[in-house]
């Protein structure tokens, strides 16, 4: 069905995403001096990542649990949460597109999951802090920069899983393992 195919599509996106974001961590460290690497070292995972305001089920029991809607609702909100910050990611990939398809298509996803049903969590889709607290990560500041990349591989691969698990319990596929 067209809905099948949209989130094969979303799937598919968000891989890709999470998969640029391994890769530009892997080329950042890459880049540094031994001396920068092992300062770095030492801050993951002490540091929070801007996206943990957003309530999102932790662990495999509490994602297997979560209905479809609450998965796409998450992953539309950490994708959201993305958009103004990957601005300073760069732009020879597009992320900053990428995201704003990839937010169109899982809108749409829930719009069909909806099907009518009056959608119950409008009201948490407020903006989110995100835009000060990113505003000074173009200083060349390594720990910040770092953090930036580590935060969204880490957000990328929640959102992977969720429409993965989202996707699945949709198919009626019981077997729906993490």
């Amino acid at each position: 069905s067209d809905n099948q195919r949209l989130f094969n599509n979303a799937v598919i996106r968000v891989q890709h995403l999470h998969q640029l974001a391994a890769k530009m961590i892997t080329d950042f460290e890459e880049s540094l001096l031994p001396e920068e690497r092992r300062q770095l070292s030492k801050i993951f995972p002490l540091s929070f990542c801007n996206s943990d305001s957003i309530e999102a089920p932790t662990g495999k029991d509490e994602t297997q649990k979560s209905s479809v809607l609450k998965l796409l609702h998450i992953s539309y909100r950490l994708i959201e949460s993305w958009e103004y910050p990957s601005r300073i990611l760069g732009n020879p990939n597009q992320i900053t597109e990428k995201l704003a398809d990839l937010k169109v298509g899982i809108s749409v996803l829930i719009k069909g999951c909806l099907d009518g049903q009056p959608n119950v969590d409008d009201n948490e889709s407020l903006p989110l802090p995100f835009e000060d607290f990113y505003q000074t990560l173009g200083d060349g500041n390594l720990r910040k920069s770092f953090r930036l990349l580590a935060c969204f591989k880490k957000d990328m691969h929640k959102v992977e899983t969720y429409l993965r698990v989202a996707n699945c319990r949709r198919s009626l596929d019981s077997n729906c393992t993490l």
